[in-house]
């Protein structure tokens, strides 16, 4: 077996997982067009259960909140939590362990996919520097309309009843998205952040709102069967911090006192615009299980395991095309590169068709 460290058994707060390969959240956009799972999604997930933990795509809390051309699933309705129900039945059914990543899409949704209704965001600034994919071609990202005070105890609420469904569709837990310039991350990041009430200015308040979600969270599924997931140095969706360092260490601690899951931290830059450190700031300040992100080779994940940096690493683009990652790693097979072309059509292929390893 290669790199024997990412196949020991490891909690991640109550989840024990056999393996600390897990898969990370990867929005396909195969959900029908009421953001219901199909059948198709069932396969897919089924197919990747031998992941220590399949952490599943970005899931619309609220409805009308689209940022994927109308096709990423939602569990606010009860068609969706039945459609899931049938998706954590086949992983369960193979042995796998799943959560579900809880997401507001923020300032990067789009009015076309959302009944007319305009983005919401913390403050009115709009995405510049990119365009949203739309079936009549790319569109402009609109301003969005700045949240007042008294809507966010809503939006903590629409968090809370989505953990509610999530136990019900039979989930192992959630992770709460608040990374890559959706609306929590949008909130954290005094680059798109410019309130001046109590969810603005200090690095506190700034992150008032995502503590806020995680209390509501973790009043529904304890704290052991949480996770958050954030990127400080991404500056996708043009999302740049001017202290992430210091972002993450406060974030992390925010963790480490609510006695988290997990911390699932995205330790870089899609583009590499923004560089630093951030997973020794985070690993100093939270004491839980700490899962790394972000092009990370299955050698330096063994690395950052063995040197007890990380519990666990996510893999992402790879487990697109490698529905058997985990016996791939083990075997010390090349891993196939994905499809760009398909990450985000609507058919079965180059998403349930990439084979697996044939027995000798």
């Amino acid at each position: 077996m290669q790199h024997p460290e990412l196949f020991t058994p490891v909690s991640l707060g109550s989840l024990q997982l056999r393996n600390r390969i897990l898969m990370a959240p990867l929005t396909r956009c195969r959900a029908d067009v009421d953001h219901v799972p199909t059948q198709l999604m069932v396969e897919y997930y089924a197919q990747r259960a031998s992941a220590g933990l399949i952490i599943a795509e970005a899931t619309m809390v609220i409805e009308g909140n689209s940022a994927f051309g109308g096709r990423e699933p939602g569990i606010h309705s009860s068609a969706q939590v039945a459609a899931w129900k049938r998706v954590t039945a086949a992983v369960h059914a193979k042995g796998g362990k799943m959560v579900l990543q809880l997401w507001h899409g923020g300032r990067a949704c789009h009015s076309f996919f959302n009944h007319g209704a305009q983005p919401v965001a913390p403050s009115p600034l709009r995405i510049t520097n990119d365009e949203t994919h739309t079936p009549q071609g790319k569109k402009p990202y609109e301003v969005p309309r700045e949240l007042r005070t008294d809507e966010l105890p809503g939006i903590v609420a629409g968090f809370r009843r989505a953990a509610e469904n999530a136990r019900a569709a039979g989930f192992d837990g959630v992770e709460v998205h608040g990374a890559n310039g959706y609306l929590l991350d949008e909130f954290l990041r005094d680059g798109s952040n410019q309130r001046t009430d109590r969810y603005g200015g200090s690095l506190e308040n700034r992150a008032r709102l995502l503590c806020e979600v995680l209390d509501a969270v973790i009043s529904v599924w304890g704290a052991e069967n949480v996770g958050l997931r954030i990127s400080p140095l991404n500056s996708y969706n043009q999302m740049r911090d001017s202290d992430p360092v210091s972002l993450t260490r406060y974030v992390a601690a925010q963790c480490d006192q609510r006695s988290l899951g997990y911390l699932h931290l995205m330790r870089g830059d899609f583009f590499g615009v923004q560089k630093g450190d951030v997973v020794q700031p985070a690993r100093a300040a939270f004491r839980g299980a700490l899962v790394g992100n972000m092009g990370y080779t299955p050698s330096e994940a063994a690395q950052g395991v063995g040197q007890g940096v990380l519990a666990a690493v996510a893999f992402g683009h790879h487990y697109v095309s490698n529905p058997d990652l985990v016996e791939r790693v083990a075997a010390g097979v090349a891993l196939v590169e994905p499809d760009a072309r398909t990450f985000y059509s609507h058919a079965a292929q180059g998403y349930t068709d990439y084979p697996t390893l044939q027995p000798n």
